[in-house]
C-alpha cells in the first residue's frame, strides 16, 4: 500500500508567518470588531481565545455568534497583494515530485486562498486533493470530524497516512487516529505524539520512512 502524505499549507509548505498571517490576523480582528461591535482589544482577545479553545477562530464565531463562515472567510482572505506576500521555497517542487506515494493538502484555510498559494508556489499539480475548511463542513483541525471526512474521501486507513503540520493539536489528533506525525518547526523539543521533527519540509527528502 502506498503512503499518503497529508500536508498542511500555511507554515508547513511555505512561511505564512512572515507576511500573510499578520495581515490576516488584523483582518480577522477587524471583522470581529465590525460584526460584534467590539473595540480592537476586545476583538483581539476574543479571536485568540477561540483559536486556543477550538483551534480555529471561525469555529468559535460560528458556535457562539452565528457568523456565516463563507462571509468570514471571504472577508478575511482577500489578500490582494498575495503574490508579493508568498515566500518562494527553492527545491519545494522537486522534493514533492520525488516523494513516492499519494499527496494531499489538508488545511484550515479556505479553498480559494489555498489554490492561489499553491499556484504561486508552482506546486498545485503535485497534489491529488485539496481538502480545505469547506471540505470539512467547517470542522477545522484539530477536530477529529474533519480528519474522518478526509479519510473517508481518500478511502484509506490512518495507518497509511503521514501528517506534516506545524500545529501540535492537529498532530495530536492525527496520532490518536493512528497516523505517523511530522512536526515542521524550528523548536528543538518534541512531544511524544510527534514521530519526527523537521526544521523545514525540504528535509523530508532525508527522512527514511
Amino acid at each position: 500500500m502506498s503512503k499518503i502524505w497529508i500536508f498542511d499549507l500555511d507554515d508547513t509548505l511555505h512561511d505564512a508567518s512572515a507576511h500573510i498571517f499578520p495581515v490576516m490576523n488584523r483582518a480577522m480582528t477587524q471583522y470581529i470588531m465590525d460584526e460584534l461591535a467590539l473595540d480592537e482589544s476586545e476583538a483581539h482577545k476574543l479571536r485568540q481565545h477561540y483559536w486556543r479553545v477550538y483551534g480555529a477562530t471561525l469555529k468559535g464565531l460560528m458556535r457562539h455568534h452565528g457568523v456565516d463562515p463563507y462571509h468570514f472567510l471571504g472577508e478575511t482572505h482577500k489578500l490582494i497583494k498575495l503574490p508579493e506576500m508568498v515566500l518562494q521555497t527553492k527545491r519545494l517542487r522537486h522534493m514533492l515530485q520525488t516523494l513516492h506515494g499519494r499527496k494531499v493538502i489538508f488545511t484550515n484555510a479556505p479553498r480559494g486562498y489555498t489554490l492561489r498559494v499553491l499556484d504561486l508556489l508552482g506546486i498545485g499539480d503535485c497534489f491529488e486533493l485539496v481538502f480545505s475548511v469547506e471540505s470539512t463542513k467547517f470542522h477545522a483541525k484539530p477536530s477529529v470530524r474533519g480528519f474522518q471526512m478526509l479519510l473517508k474521501t481518500l478511502k484509506t486507513q490512518p495507518s497509511d497516512c503521514v501528517m506534516l503540520e506545524d500545529n501540535l493539536p492537529a498532530l495530536m489528533t492525527a496520532k490518536r487516529l493512528g497516523m505517523q506525525t511530522i512536526w515542521i518547526t524550528k523548536k528543538l523539543q518534541k512531544p511524544n505524539f510527534v514521530d519526527f521533527r523537521l526544521s523545514s519540509v525540504l528535509a523530508l527528502t532525508h527522512l527514511k520512512l
